[in-house]
């Protein structure tokens, strides 16, 4: 992973408010988790926090036509649950407190359908609404 700019942190810090704001701590800390874990492996989707984020089609809060993303644009660091994002990035860049055992991909427990990539072996455990993988 390539140094972290504030352009990452707060592009990670976005992306966590898009897809995990409604989530307890520890379910904004495990999507933070996530965008952590494929910077640090690099590869197809980036080696920034940045990258990883805006990679298309990876974090729907960041797809044009998601009603999130209009909220994560908009919002500022007044809002207390962006500055809570913001601290989940962070705890997430100190490796030694991943909750998601490796993860690098999630996707939202209650869907009718799990997404083609599911393979319940991958599991790493489920947080929130949300279960994570890794090795998929």
């Amino acid at each position: 992973m390539k140094p972290v700019t504030w352009d990452d942190l707060d592009t990670a810090a976005r992306t966590d408010y898009g897809e995990a704001r409604g989530e307890s701590w520890d379910g904004k800390h495990a999507v933070a988790n996530v965008i952590v874990n494929r910077a640090k492996i690099g590869g197809w989707w980036g080696d920034t926090l940045k990258t990883v984020c805006l990679f298309p089609w990876q974090f729907s809060c960041w797809n044009e036509n998601d009603p999130n993303r209009k909220k994560l644009l908009a919002v500022d660091y007044s809002d207390p649950v962006l500055r809570e994002c913001l601290r989940a990035v962070l705890h997430a860049l100190d490796i030694r407190d991943d909750r998601t055992n490796g993860a690098t991909h999630y996707f939202v427990t209650n869907m009718p359908n799990p997404p083609a990539w599911f393979d319940p072996d991958k599991v790493t455990g489920r947080i929130g609404s949300h279960t994570f993988l890794k090795g998929v």
